[in-house]
């Protein structure tokens, strides 16, 4: 009786939703998925996922996979979903907009899982190889990964499954579980991708815009799931509240060295990479303060240089250039390479061709 009496409760709450409630769940909903979406589109257009913990997709998969299963089978997510045979569509929807969060965000992860396995090895990337850091996980590491991941989410499905078939009542110690091990698994995730940020000193394949939008969107969603939840739900909420804190130090680290990098770029003649847009590498612009006798600049290429246009940073200075190699050319007083030069194959003999070689 006393537990139809808290159903009957249950229900009668989520017929009264709190509009504001409703509206920030509603945004916390659409803000996590395009939140994911600046991190994805990096991976896919770089054509790697360089910069990227493996360890931190491996540990966030896991967290994500228990923080849904968490509250799925939570006692007052389990009332809510009980309620929908008796409320309306809309009152029904905005009782489980709770449950609908932690999906997104696990379907969200699970696709940059898929993602981190499609992209992991370097030598697919649409980026140059100066900047690639480290090495590229060795295929192992990434089968290691994706065989952890999907015995852990089978593992967690068939026990979540013949917990509620066969004793329901279990599920009150087995939510708690997995709402414990996806705090764990949250609380250390950010740490290899820490380090390896630390250790390339870039972000690579990393998404700073994703990281500004989940940051605060975390603490935010941590007091949304408190206030539905209460203190009875810290073992889902907790797992946010301790995400969003790992979150903001890497956002900080990864922040710092955007702005080194931007730093460096703008001394290195404002090039992003110190590249063309076509690869080629690009010079510093240079003032011709140092000429030579003969009016040019003496950091120029000499006459006999190879592929003049990797000079040139545009039409002009090509131009500067060829007329260097002209007039050093034609001022050669020993032309090797001009009509009758040794390393000419048609030049004109100057010996005798009677003449024999002596031993």
């Amino acid at each position: 009786m006393e537990a139809l009496a808290t159903m009957k409760n249950r229900c009668d709450e989520l017929r009264e939703p709190g509009f504001i409630q409703i509206v920030v769940s509603i945004l916390i909903l659409v803000g996590l998925l395009i939140s994911y979406l600046p991190q994805m589109i990096r991976i896919i257009s770089r054509g790697t996922s360089e910069g990227i913990s493996p360890y931190f997709i491996l540990l966030g998969t896991t967290s994500a996979t228990c923080g849904f299963a968490n509250i799925l089978l939570l006692k007052e997510s389990r009332q809510d979903i009980g309620c929908c045979k008796e409320l309306e569509t809309f009152h029904c929807l905005a009782g489980l907009l709770g449950i609908a969060q932690l999906g997104v965000q696990l379907g969200c992860f699970w696709f940059i899982f898929v993602l981190f396995l499609v992209f992991f090895r370097y030598n697919t990337s649409n980026v140059p190889d100066e900047e690639l850091g480290g090495e590229a996980p060795r295929w192992q590491t990434a089968l290691l990964v994706a065989v952890v991941t999907l015995v852990h989410a089978l593992v967690v499905i068939i026990v979540s499954a013949i917990l509620t078939y066969i004793s329901p009542d279990k599920l009150d110690i087995w939510a708690p579980i997995l709402g414990m091990t996806g705090a764990a698994l949250a609380a250390i995730q950010y740490f290899p991708q820490i380090w390896t940020t630390y250790n390339l000193k870039h972000v690579g394949s990393l998404s700073i815009p994703m990281m500004c939008i989940q940051t605060p969107g975390g603490f935010l969603f941590a007091g949304s799931l408190m206030a539905r939840l209460g203190w009875g739900g810290w073992s889902s909420w907790g797992i946010f509240l301790l995400t969003a804190t790992m979150q903001g130090i890497l956002l900080s680290l990864a922040i710092y060295y955007e702005i080194q990098l931007r730093k460096e770029n703008r001394s290195n003649d404002g090039s992003p990479t110190g590249r063309h847009a076509d690869g080629r590498p690009r010079t510093p612009n240079r003032a011709s303060n140092h000429p030579g006798a003969d009016g040019f600049d003496d950091d120029m290429p000499g006459p006999y240089s190879s592929h003049p246009e990797h000079y040139a940073n545009n039409q002009e200075d090509l131009a500067r250039i060829l007329d260097r190699q002209e007039a050093d050319a034609a001022a050669d007083t020993t032309p090797l390479l001009r009509p009758g030069g040794i390393g000419n194959p048609h030049r004109t003999p100057s010996y005798d061709e009677n003449t024999k070689y002596r031993r």
